[in-house]
């Protein structure tokens, strides 16, 4: 698969950015990962953004001295080193990967459409979530986008014992500035930082909980 690796300095971490071309993955490109076969019957879109995000993760991972490949855990999560953190994102034909020595969360989202932002409203934000976007002065559909988006982040950066159940409700908005949000759940905080780059938003999440399990 054809691929150009990047980085991008973002909120105190670093990024790891791979561009892909999806229509050039073979099956014979995935027989570098050790789960191989768990995409046996994935489609050439899964299986691109798959491997797209796991060169991504293992660029990460090199920054703290590890080579191996993240498998994949009972929920499809990547496994991570012990002691270490991670996530991965991926849309349309960049995926994205960070690691941490603390909980934390990564998304890109191409931003919505008017039609999308209106279908999907009431079920990402509440009514004071909506008021609060509208006084952040963002386009609306760029503000749905953006609360979408660090809703994701912040469940990455979850504990994985949480994560079961959860959804955007749980987390609640109740702080915005320009390059960064604040998300509570019943059990943490979560600093959201965010970008806008070309037609989307990039967010990234770091929980105030101390322990955790490995993020998505």
């Amino acid at each position: 698969m054809q691929t150009i690796h990047s980085t991008l300095f973002f909120a105190g971490r670093r990024l790891h950015v791979v561009d892909f071309d999806p229509l050039s993955v073979e099956d014979r490109d995935l027989l570098w990962l050790p789960h191989a076969s768990r995409l046996a019957s994935a489609g050439c879109k899964r299986k691109a953004e798959h491997l797209a995000g796991r060169i991504a993760a293992v660029h990460a991972l090199r920054e703290f001295g590890h080579k191996a490949v993240p498998a994949v855990g009972e929920r499809r999560q990547p496994l991570w080193p012990a002691g270490l953190f991670g996530s991965i994102s991926h849309c349309a034909t960049t995926a994205l990967a960070v690691v941490s020595a603390r909980p934390v969360g990564v998304d890109i989202e191409a931003i919505f459409t008017p039609a999308q932002a209106r279908e999907l409203e009431s079920s990402i934000i509440t009514a004071a979530e909506r008021r609060m976007l509208a006084q952040s002065g963002l386009p609306t559909a760029l503000a749905l986008t953006l609360a979408f988006s660090a809703k994701e982040s912040a469940f990455k950066a979850a504990p994985l014992r949480q994560q079961e159940g959860m959804g955007f409700t749980d987390f609640q908005l109740v702080a915005m500035r320009s390059d960064a949000l604040v998300l509570r759940s019943d059990t943490a905080a979560y600093q959201v930082s965010w970008r806008r780059c070309t037609g989307r938003v990039v967010t990234l999440a770091v929980s105030s909980e101390a322990d955790g399990a490995a993020s998505r």
